[in-house]
């Protein structure tokens, strides 16, 4: 991954009726408008639910947690970005686990695309954010 730029963004939305809050790390490719501002929620197509806990046995609702907790490192991948602007994000989820996150944003809803364990390098590069 790139450089990491340490700005601090605060974001809040809203979830379930819930206030969040949501604070990313940005490295150096990610697009200059912040993917995530003013998402509202999450946007789970059935298929990708089934093919990231049957592939890697991460459940919706961990790969969710990736985005309130902190650090939350997000780039741009546009490499993968064919019809619609992708992103990687690595963080941690509450229980601790480290995980790699392929998303899109559509209108206001982040839509969760893959979720894994992170690489050695990936886990790396997280925990260098937290210096």
């Amino acid at each position: 991954m790139a450089s990491l730029h340490h700005a601090r963004r605060h974001r809040r939305g809203l979830l379930g009726g819930l206030a969040v809050c949501i604070y990313p790390i940005y490295t150096s490719r990610v697009a200059r408008k912040d993917p995530i501002k003013g998402c509202t929620g999450f946007d789970w197509n059935e298929g990708n639910v089934d093919k990231n806990w049957n592939l890697h046995g991460v459940a919706f609702w961990e790969a969710e947690e990736l985005f309130f907790n902190e650090p939350l490192v997000i780039r741009a991948d546009p490499a993968h970005s064919g019809g619609e602007e992708r992103f990687v994000a690595l963080g941690r989820a509450d229980s601790g686990r480290l995980l790699f996150l392929s998303f899109t944003v559509r209108r206001t809803l982040i839509r969760i695309i893959s979720a894994r364990d992170m690489t050695r390098r990936e886990t790396n590069t997280y925990e260098h954010t937290k210096a």
